[in-house]
């Protein structure tokens, strides 16, 4: 060993148990790793950002953004409408809950499918009593087992594809990951449709500041449009056809007359507004299914103008406040400060009159929306405190179908061969925002910093193992090994070592240090390295024992209630499935 690999070796030794021992961020570990690789001279000045203009952070980033898109645009939410009501008991809600998430997360990251699901989830088991506990779990095993299907399901796919391009000069295209993915994916399927039984009832899910704040019940006023689409609906074909179980009507106001609690065989009519009160979320959807106008005072705000510069924000009014004892007409919000009143929350009274007219109160929550620059200003004015910070939706548009027509068209390109991957995300992020389905400042909150910074930083690290021939000695020492033993033991052992390893680091991390390995291996046994690169993929993605080793793991830990022991009752048996039938299947799709 020369002295260049053993300081190679000591700086990702070094790497690891940092990463291990969890005292300091992923992504500080991995820049401080880079400055120390530069400090002893094992990654070049020249490659010290190599990592920050490859393609694989590109490609990373705008599947981020996309996977945002699909949040928001509630096309999951629509596609699942008519099935939610049928899930009655945790038997259905299961395996329903975990396929969908599961073939949600093949076409977007793994991580933002799950994100997309879990809002679902709890509505439904809050709806049923079901214990959160059985379905959180089981969805992000499956979030994790999809994502092995196309390219850019996880992050690990991404970098094996760009290590193959490396070596054999041409990466993994969209589709390569399919034949051992679903394959992978339908065992896992069968196995959590029934091993969540193994996970216990009695968890109590942490409840987290915005899920606290989303429950506040808002009352908002929404006009029906003169040019309305929907035709003659009553008000109780209108909230059930729209989705607007979880809003109430409380009045509605017909030639300035207000008609509180109407019936529900009352006619709506263009020209009519309506009281609703729900949480923001439900309000916010039933407005966009109903094709409804929210309504600043007596005229409705045009929510089709441009609004990449509007937010929306939750504030309480103190107790100085000028707002205090005064209407919404008589502040005169719009004309004094520029913002617009949406919503309106009160603990403890039901407002049913004219939302403009109503008196406001120390301790209300209001819904403020304006012009970014304007509204600190406004909040300091009007003595009013912002609650914490989440997306707020209420007053939105929703492109619902954009980010799948986009990202459809993406993926077709890229199946097809006519566009490099990396240029057909970025375009497809790029489209997404330009058309109006995501707002600039909500794709740049897409992007998950830490991930990005890590998998740059540590991409030049990883490179001085092989730089420096690091990788050759490892795989001299394991071809010893493995030589004259059948090429499926050699594939089951990397993909062992991905799958022991990742739960201790992240699988990005995994990825960058073990893939070139496998493939050295590969070579000094003289098989198709392919093989090789796939088991390290697979055992990247099938983290399946901590809480700590994959975003998705994290993600359900609060709301579900887990413990660190509860992960391996579920996931010990999933990863002995993997780990038994990965290297046939392997090796079945991609010989030696």
């Amino acid at each position: 060993m020369t002295l260049q690999q053993g300081l190679a070796f000591g700086l990702v030794g070094l790497t690891i148990g940092a990463f291990i021992w969890g005292r300091f961020r992923y992504d500080l570990i991995a820049v401080c790793a880079l400055l120390a690789g530069l400090a002893v001279g094992v990654i070049p000045t020249e490659a010290a950002f190599d990592g920050f203009r490859n393609d694989v952070v590109v490609i990373i980033a705008c599947a981020l953004v996309v996977s945002a898109a699909f949040a928001r645009s509630g096309i999951v939410e629509l596609a699942l409408r008519r099935i939610m009501p049928m899930l009655k008991t945790e038997r259905s809600q299961a395996p329903v809950l975990t396929t969908a998430v599961t073939v949600l997360s093949m076409v977007t990251k793994n991580v933002g499918a799950l994100a997309i699901m879990m809002p679902v989830a709890l509505q439904v088991a809050r709806r049923t009593g079901t214990s959160p506990s059985r379905l959180l779990m089981p969805m992000a095993f499956g979030a994790m087992a999809g994502g092995m299907v196309t390219l850019v399901g996880t992050a690990p796919n991404i970098i094996v594809a760009e290590v193959r391009q490396e070596i054999l000069g041409q990466p993994f295209s969209m589709f390569d990951y399919a034949p051992v993915g679903l394959a992978l994916t339908g065992l896992a399927l069968v196995f959590l449709a029934f091993g969540y039984r193994l996970l216990p009832r009695d968890r109590q899910g942490a409840v987290s500041l915005s899920a606290a704040l989303s429950a506040n019940a808002y009352l908002t006023e929404a006009s029906v449009p003169e040019d309305w689409s929907l035709g003659r609906l009553t008000l109780h074909q209108l909230t059930s056809q729209c989705g607007g179980e979880e809003v109430r009507i409380m009045a509605l106001i017909r030639d300035g007359k207000r008609r509180p609690k109407p019936r529900g065989n009352i006619v709506a009519t263009a020209g009519d507004v309506l009281l609703l009160e729900g949480d923001q979320e439900a309000l916010n959807d039933f407005i966009a299914r109903a094709r409804l106008k929210l309504v600043r005072e007596d005229r409705p705000i045009a929510l089709d103008a441009p609004t990449d510069d509007i937010a929306v924000i939750e504030a309480v009014i103190g107790r100085n406040s000028p707002l205090v004892d005064q209407s919404v007409k008589e502040s005169d919000l719009y004309g004094q400060h520029g913002v617009n009143l949406l919503g309106v929350s009160r603990s403890g009274f039901e407002l049913s009159q004219h939302l403009r007219t109503a008196k406001l109160h120390a301790g209300d929550i209001i819904l403020l929306q304006g012009a970014e620059p304007r509204l600190p200003a406004a909040l300091q004015a009007l003595d009013l405190l912002p609650l914490a910070e989440r997306e707020m939706r209420l007053g939105g548009v929703r492109k619902r179908y954009l980010p799948a027509v986009v990202l459809a068209a993406a993926m077709t390109l890229v199946g097809f061969g006519l566009v490099p991957v990396s240029i057909a995300f970025f375009g497809a992020a790029v489209l997404i925002v330009a058309l109006g389905g995501l707002k600039m400042r909500e794709a740049y909150a897409a992007l998950d910093g830490p991930l990005l910074v890590l998998v740059a930083a540590l991409i030049p690290v990883s490179d001085a193992i092989q730089q420096t021939g690091g990788s050759d000695l490892i795989a001299e020492l394991l071809s010893g090994v493995f030589t004259g033993l059948p090429g499926v033991v050699a594939v089951a052992g990397v993909l062992f070592a991905s799958m022991a390893v990742t739960p201790f680091l992240n699988n990005a991390a995994t990825v960058l240090i073990v893939a070139p390995i496998g493939a050295t291996l590969a070579g000094r046994l003289g098989f198709n390295p392919d093989a090789f690169l796939m088991a390290v993929a697979v055992g990247a993605a099938c983290d399946f024992l901590t809480p700590i080793g994959h975003q998705c793991n994290t993600l359900v830990m609060g709301p579900g209630g887990y413990r660190f022991a509860d992960y391996p009752r579920l996931g010990a048996p999933l990863s002995l499935l993997v780990l038994i039938a990965g290297p046939p299947l392997i090796l079945f799709f991609w010989p030696l």
